[in-house]
């Protein structure tokens, strides 16, 4: 009887074992019903896994939580067509945070403060453009929602607290990401 030989590449594995770790925490982060919590660990979370797992990562990760937030009514019901724009918005900060980095370590290949100039840049970048779509595609869903009450607080919810959650994401991230970062060194 043939034997197979299987190899485990150190690498893969813990690559899963983050997007593992990265997945549960954004999925578990809706149930707390706060957004001011819920919004800056989601945004944290999808900085980290781009920026240790690639853009993919990212992506995919961000899909889930509005969904979640949604089933447990940390989204209102009646805010369920924006879900597609909220995982589109999460797509955009993910792509607009790696390409500003990427593009930022070419022209700017230097390290130690500029490590942490690339990031912030990206983090601003990335946060204003996934409020910028949000605040605009909202303006025009929200109107279509025929409860005024639930309209405006709509509108608020995807105004500022946005720009707000997902930058103070950015910063939860970087802190993970140093704190990551002295442990393997």
């Amino acid at each position: 009887m043939p034997y197979k030989i299987l190899t485990l590449n150190k690498t893969k594995i813990l690559s899963l074992i983050y997007f593992t770790a990265l997945l549960g925490v954004s999925i578990v982060a809706p149930l707390f019903h706060f957004q001011p919590i819920t919004g800056p660990i989601v945004n944290a979370c999808l900085f980290i896994a781009t920026a240790i797992l690639g853009v993919q990562a990212g992506i995919m990760l961000g899909l889930l939580p509005s969904l979640v937030a949604l089933s447990v009514g940390t989204l209102p019901a009646p805010l369920a067509p924006m879900v597609p724009f909220i995982m589109a918005s999460n797509a955009i900060m993910v792509v607009v945070f790696a390409e500003a980095t990427e593009w930022l370590r070419r022209t700017k290949p230097l390290g130690g403060f500029q490590n942490s100039f690339r990031f912030f840049t990206g983090v601003i970048l990335a946060s204003v453009l996934k409020f910028l779509f949000l605040f605009s595609t909202s303006y025009i869903v929200i109107h279509l929602i025929a409860q005024k009450p639930i309209a405006q607080k709509a509108s608020v919810m995807m105004s500022w607290p946005q720009l707000t959650t997902a930058l103070l994401g950015g910063l939860l991230a970087f802190a993970v990401l140093k704190v990551f970062h002295n442990q393997k060194s």
